[in-house]
This record gives structure tokens, sequence and C-alpha cells, in this order.
């Protein structure tokens, strides 16, 4: 006899079937995984060319193609690779939600088996794949999102052989897998051009270490190209990035759910400053072209494929645009998956807190110095960029000036060597036509005692060098070079005609007694501004 309140067994599956107490709703879950973890159309395809990778893929071909222009949806996207293909259990596996052969593999790029089915429909309403494990004899399967929510479809169609149709061309690999997407409902963009030329810059940089080793993926029939976005190796389009200090390496637990450490595992942090000097002067659009404008932030990378780009563990450290001008990496080994928490969609990461108490203190400390030394050199820079036409002026007037003589001392020699060693433009500065012009260059830099400027000549050249230690140069100098403003721009280049006026009148003195007397004065002329300034 049943307890009170408790229902016969036909009774109790009658009420399951009819309030729906499964553990998954199936026709709502298909809707709902639709819209869960991926972050766009160019993710979702990452996914699957993962899953290529796995599978030992070095071609991998994806096309984005009109299939019909009278559908709802006229597109149609495909991935096929090379890999070693899958038999009839491991395939309709593959379609299945946590179906992989290969569930918390950690050895290579996936774990849990969502990829090839989650991505693939939150894109499309239909995926098919074929594979074969030789020539001719291909198999195939599906899921279809209308089937599954009107309950046609309830579990995975046993693959049948097929055929593969003739929009896919002559295949040349012996064993490989097709995905084919179709009803292509929620694609980022609805053109064939806008889709393949956003997808290979992202692509390029998320494989980077593949297309580094070997692989080729195409998309509608172009190479993506491999981009490191720390422009240090030596395939980067544009060189002259430099590497900052050396590689830092941390031990780092592996925690389980439960707290619990597993294992260890190694973190490596990079860091590369990029050439301000160099790119400086390009346009906006070309720094768009490289990736430098917006382009701050850290490459987080797992088993050599790039799981997140962004702005972590960078404590209080707010991102600002000088920050465009240096880049991070931080590489990790998979047993480290829950500290970085992965998700199964391998596109992002929310750190542990134990993690980012390891992690933030150093590469915010870092990420403020690296800052600092591009604002500096983007200061210099803009004052380089200033004086040009000062420069230009002097040279222009020299000429009806007493010409300088050519006597040296040993010491001025040294001067302008040591100069030319830490500016290179001092280096670019052709040598004088006879009876040509004096050439003027100004620049900024450390002076041997407390003077606010010196000089050095030598072949022609007469180079100002501006103390930027000096109190002058930090309360009337430098503002005029931070605020731009034609009033300042005026100013600034009336003071630098007024020191060069000064440099080469002493550069116009050729007793030693003379010239010391000079060089005394000007430093205790230096000496008395700075007590002024400060008092």
């Amino acid at each position: 006899m049943p307890r009170k309140n408790q229902q016969p067994a036909a009774q109790s599956r009658a009420v399951s079937e009819e309030t729906g107490s499964s553990i998954i709703a199936v026709d709502r879950f298909i809707f709902a995984t639709r819209d869960s973890g991926y972050k766009g159309t160019e993710s979702a395809i990452a996914e699957l060319v993962d899953n290529s990778l796995q599978a030992g893929a070095r071609h991998v071909n994806i096309n984005i193609a009109v299939q019909d222009e009278g559908l709802e949806y006229p597109l149609r996207v495909s991935v096929l690779d090379d890999g070693c293909g899958m038999d009839k259990n491991t395939l309709r596996q593959a379609l299945r939600f946590g179906g992989s052969s290969r569930f918390n593999d950690r050895s290579g790029l996936g774990r849990y088996g969502m990829g090839l089915p989650n991505s693939s429909l939150s894109q499309a309403r239909r995926v098919e794949v074929y594979s074969w494990l030789k020539p001719g004899s291909v198999l195939h399967s599906y899921l279809d999102v209308d089937e599954i929510a009107k309950g046609v479809m309830t579990e995975v169609p046993d693959p049948k052989p097929a055929t593969l149709a003739a929009w896919v061309g002559k295949v040349q690999s012996p064993t490989g897998t097709l995905v084919v997407w179709t009803r292509c409902d929620r694609l980022d963009h609805r053109r064939v051009s806008t889709i393949a030329r956003k997808l290979a810059p992202p692509l390029g940089r998320i494989f980077r270490y593949y297309l580094w080793g070997g692989v080729t993926i195409l998309i509608n029939g172009s190479k993506a190209e491999p981009f490191d976005p720390l422009y240090l190796h030596e395939n980067s389009p544009e060189p002259g990035a430099q590497l900052y200090g050396k590689p830092i390496e941390y031990t780092v637990e592996a925690r389980g759910a439960s707290g619990a450490v597993e294992g260890t595992g190694t973190v490596v942090i990079t860091f590369s400053e990029l050439p301000v000097r160099t790119w400086h002067q390009l346009s906006n659009e070309e720094k768009r072209q490289l990736g430098v404008i917006n382009g701050a932030g850290v490459s987080v990378v797992r088993a050599k494929r790039e799981i997140d780009f962004g702005w972590f563990f960078m404590g209080s450290k707010r991102r600002e645009n000088y920050d465009d001008w240096w880049r991070c990496e931080i590489r990790f080994d998979p047993i480290l998956d829950e500290a970085f928490g992965i998700t199964h969609t391998k596109q992002q990461i929310r750190p542990q807190d134990y993690l980012l108490d390891i992690l933030s203190n150093d590469l915010e400390n870092l990420a403020k110095a690296l800052n600092g030394r591009v604002r500096h050199t983007h200061l210099q820079v803009r004052a380089v960029d200033r004086t040009v036409e000062v420069e230009r002026l002097a040279s222009e007037k020299d000429q009806l000036l007493k010409p300088l003589p050519k006597a040296l001392s040993t010491e001025q020699e040294g001067v302008l060597d040591n100069l030319k060693k830490r500016h290179p433009s001092l280096r670019d500065v052709p040598p004088p036509e006879e009876g040509g012009a004096l050439q003027y260059r100004i620049v900024q830099d450390s002076v041997k005692d407390t003077s606010f400027f010196t000089y050095a000549f030598k072949d022609g050249l007469l180079v100002l060098v501006v103390n930027p230690e000096h109190p002058f140069y930090k309360k009337l100098y430098k503002p005029l070079i931070e605020n731009e403003t034609k009033e300042n721009r005026e100013l600034r280049s009336q003071i630098d005609l007024l020191l060069l006026a000064a440099a080469r009148a002493e550069a116009a003195v050729t007793h030693d007694s003379q010239r010391e007397a000079l060089a005394q004065f000007r430093k205790v002329w230096s000496d008395n501004v700075a007590t002024f300034l400060l008092g």
C-alpha cells in the first residue's frame, strides 16, 4: 500500500511526462545553448579549427559561400581538413553535447566535447559532418535545430555512407573531415567578403603558433597569415619591437574544484615595446592596419592556442592610449585551466583570486613602468618633431653669421660620438658640402653637470643638448611641449633659437681658457635659474 502522498509508479510516469521532469528539456535546451558562450562567428569557427588541429590536420580550408539566393538564410559555411577522420562511433559522439572521446583530456585543445555541436548551432540551424578514414568511404550525420525542437530528432542519427557534394571539389587527403553549416541565421555579417575579411586577422592571431609550425589555414582560398601581437617573431610584417626584459616564469599550484592541490604548472610572461620612434609618424590608418591603435592588451595562450585577449592581471592600472605601444603575452600549462577559469568555449578567462594574487602585482608594476617609458618616448618624439622647423630656420640664418672654427677639443668629439649612440637621428645627418650651411639638431639628454643645456660640435653639425632634469625644463620647457597650442609652439621655438644662439656663441670660441670660462658661466647661470625657480 503506497504511503500517504506517494503516487503509484504508472501515475508518476504519466505526471513526469506531462510536466517534463527529465534532466534536460531537449526542445528548450537546444535554443538556450545557441545563446551560450560564443562571442561571434570568428570564435565559433575557431572551435572547428581546434577540432581539426586536434585531429592532426596540417591543412584547414574554411569556405564561406552563397548556397542559394532564394533561401531566407542563403550563406553556407564549411570547414574541411586533412586530419585523421572519424569512424562511425566517433562521428556520432562528436555531434553529441559532451560526447567527446577525449573528455577532460588536457593534452589537446578541447576537453569537454561541447565544441562541435555548440559552436555550430550558435551560428546555424543545421550542421552536417562528413568524415572518412580512407578515400571514397565517407560517413555522414547531422544535427538540425528545428527537427530537435519539434521532437523529430531525439538522438544523433546513425552515420550513413555518403558522397561529398560537387561544390566541395576534389579532395586530396586520404583521411579527413568536412563540417558544413547551413541555414546560418546568426552569422556576424551577411556578406561573404565581409565575413572572410574579418576572419583572417583573429584566426591568424589565435593560431599563430600552429601557423608558424607549418599548418595552413585557408579562408576562401587566401592564407591566414600568423600575427604576433608582441611583434617579436622574425616573420612579423613590421619589425622593430623589442623584448622588454627577460620572460618571467612562475610555478603555480593547480587546484581542483575542491581547492585541493593537484600538481603544479608553469606560467611564462613576456613583454615587448613597440618602436615608437619609427612608427609614430605613420598615419592613423596605417597604425590601425598594424594593430597599434586600440591594440593594448594581454594575449593569454594555452597549449599554443590563444584563449583570450584583453586587459588582465593589471590591478588598478587602467588602460590608456600610451598602453597601445607595449604588449604582453601569458602562456600557461593546461593543468592550470581551473586557475585561469577556462570555459568550455575556450575564448575567455576568469582568473581565480589566488592566481590574481600571484600575478597582478608584478604585472601592474611592469605595465606602469612601460606606460611611463612610452609616455617619455612620445614626449621626446614630439619634441623632435617640433624642433625640425627651428633647426631648418637656424641653418638658413647661419650663412649670415661668421663661420665656426673647425678646431675641436677631444672632449667635444667624445660628447658627439656618445650622443650618436643614444640618438639614431644624429647618425643620419649628411656630411656638409664644401661651404654648405651648418646643420643644427636639438636633443634631450642628461649632461655631466647641473647645466640646463650644453652642446656638441663636429663636422658641420651643432647639437644643442637640453637637460630634462633641470628645473627650467620641468617648470617651463616641458609644459610647452605637453600643452599643444599655437602660442606655446611659438614660445618654445623662440626659446630653442635663443639656446641655439648661446650654444653657437660658445662653439665660436677657440681658446681653451675662454671655453672653460664660458662653460663655468653656463653652469653658474643654470644653477642660479634653478635656485630662483625652486625658491
